[in-house]
């Protein structure tokens, strides 16, 4: 078992990510549970599915947090003509050598995101979740690793489903957290125009604001450091408890595997290093719950017509659960 991490290591480790909070707001205004949920899910290793309209600044901070570390970003526009040789690379006959060569796809970089996933076919999306779940890729038989760190951040559009292939349950359970991102306040939107429109031609996205940080080796430092945190047993059982609950509460057609409860210790680590802190407690679980759990179970078909969506029911399990005291 890896030690627990020294008190300079942690010290520093806080510093750093308050550096990438500060050097985000310079780009992102507003949206600061949906920046929190993003640093949890690369400090903790893992995948995250936006859920939201366009037009509310996902693309911008993906390639706000990329810059952060100096580390390579990629957007893919998923449509349903997409292949996978298009998201992985494919390989290609070069006529001056008469060999093959193989072009490595845009999933060859440190963030990925991956727009309105749900519109490209199965096969396609299959070729992006194994590489989301090995760190690799197969090309013509043969193995390619893809560097670390690398985090896929696939968004979903919840209004338009028309031409859409929904993600199968098993894949969801890939994505560490399901993060929903609203509309700004009024004045956060404000905020947010009179910085994009102030001497600015066109619409392009602007990071020129936001300083490197650290470079992608610190970032894996960082995770290794989250994943040591301490936990109490009774963090441990609160934890197991929530997911089984889901499994067994009415109105829950399937709940959450045990994948779910490890994915909820990899975010309450990683939430207690946001928190600057170097255990974690009860409420670290808790306040990432929702975003862990809300696409690892679906709801009785009476439920969703009498109005209930997901997280309501989650926060009804969360209530009848006692918390540890530590």
């Amino acid at each position: 078992m890896t030690a627990s991490p020294t008190n300079e290591q942690l010290r520093r480790a806080i510093e750093i990510i308050q550096q990438i909070r500060s050097e985000l707001s310079y780009a992102v205004v507003g949206q600061q549970e949906v920046i929190e949920q993003v640093l949890i899910a690369l400090l903790a290793a893992g995948h995250v599915l936006i859920e939201g309209v366009p037009g509310l600044g996902k693309t911008l901070l993906v390639q706000a947090l990329a810059k952060t570390f100096e580390g390579r970003f990629t957007r893919i526009q998923f449509t349903p003509d997409l292949m996978p040789s298009d998201v992985i690379g494919h390989a290609m006959y070069d006529m001056k050598s008469e060999a093959f060569h193989i072009r490595q796809g845009p999933v060859f970089t440190h963030l990925l995101l991956a727009d309105e996933i749900n519109r490209a076919p199965a096969k396609t999306q299959a070729a992006l979740l194994e590489v989301m779940q090995e760190q690799q890729v197969t090309i013509e038989g043969k193995g390619f690793t893809v560097s670390p760190p690398f985090m896929t951040l696939a968004t979903q559009n919840p209004i338009e489903q028309e031409g859409t292939y929904p993600l199968p349950e098993a894949q969801l359970d890939r994505f560490l957290l399901k993060i929903r991102i609203d509309y700004p306040t009024e004045e956060e939107e404000t905020r947010l125009v009179k910085q994009i429109t102030s001497s600015k031609v066109g619409d392009a996205l602007d990071v020129s604001a936001v300083n490197s940080v650290i470079q992608p080796e610190n970032v894996i430092t960082l995770q290794q450091i989250a994943a040591n945190l301490q936990i109490d047993e009774h963090v441990y059982d609160y934890v197991v408890k929530i997911v089984r609950s889901t499994r067994t509460w009415p109105g829950i057609s399937f709940g959450a595997g045990p994948r779910g409860s490890l994915a909820l210790i990899r975010a309450a680590r990683a939430a207690a290093l946001l928190a600057e802190r170097d255990f974690v407690t009860p409420d670290d679980v808790k306040n990432i719950a929702l975003a862990t759990l809300r696409h690892r179970i679906a709801l009785a078909p009476e439920l969703e017509i009498e109005g209930h969506d997901v997280d309501m029911v989650l926060k009804a399990v969360l209530s009848k659960i006692e918390v540890p005291r530590i």
